[in-house]
């Protein structure tokens, strides 16, 4: 199974907080694949996080879009980083049971296409 995800898929699901909290990822560039994890929990001021990066503690951020460009990930973003991205599990789920069991936001409003 290919645990890469479609980064405009990703960041879609991201910004509308749509079932992607406690999402587990590794570098495959990272010969240790050590575990990274993101999420989103709407009831904080800054309700994105993210945990196991370059930040001792993890850190929060108001938005999608500031936190998968913050330098955090060996000094690079997330966004840098996306084609090394390795899904682990997301809400507590494997990437394949996370596509079919949840509802997920389309790409493309107009349409009902989901990119994988």
């Amino acid at each position: 199974m290919n645990n890469q995800m479609d980064w405009d898929f990703f960041f879609q699901q991201l910004a509308a907080g749509m079932n992607i909290d406690e999402t587990c990822f590794y570098f495959s560039d990272d010969p240790n694949e050590e575990e990274h994890y993101l999420g989103y929990l709407p009831q904080y001021d800054k309700p994105y996080w993210v945990g196991y990066c370059d930040i001792v503690g993890g850190c929060d951020f108001k938005t999608a879009e500031e936190m998968v460009n913050a330098p955090i990930f060996d000094g690079k973003s997330l966004k840098d980083r996306w084609s090394c991205v390795v899904i682990c599990s997301i809400e507590g789920l494997s990437y394949e049971d996370w596509l079919e069991v949840f509802e997920h936001e389309p790409v493309n409003p107009q349409s009902d296409e989901i990119i994988e």
